[in-house]
């Protein structure tokens, strides 16, 4: 999972030499913290976080393989978390 995640980012970014991804596992998830060059940071969340969800939802597919649940987040360059955009009432994702 971690080296699908460092595939993916890696060919969204700009600056792939910049990412950095940290783990952190317990016997029910497996936790992925997504650090990135701060002008990419936009392009691995994606429109209305489209990007990331995409990567979450497929990192969970592989995670479930193994018994466990994944968690995927980008941080900011301060090391604080990015909240995923959320759609506005009546915006349909999917599109």
């Amino acid at each position: 999972m971690l080296e699908f995640i460092r595939f993916v980012t890696g060919r969204l970014v700009e600056h792939p030499e910049a990412i950095s991804i940290r783990q952190d596992e317990t016997d029910e998830s497996v936790d992925f913290f997504i650090s990135a060059h701060p002008d990419d940071v936009g392009k691995i969340i994606g429109k209305h976080g489209r990007t990331i969800s995409a990567i979450r939802t497929l990192t969970n597919l592989a995670a479930a393989k193994h018994g466990k649940r994944a968690n995927v987040e980008v941080e900011r360059p301060d090391g604080s978390l990015h909240e995923t955009p959320q759609p506005s009432p009546g915006e349909n994702p999917s599109e």
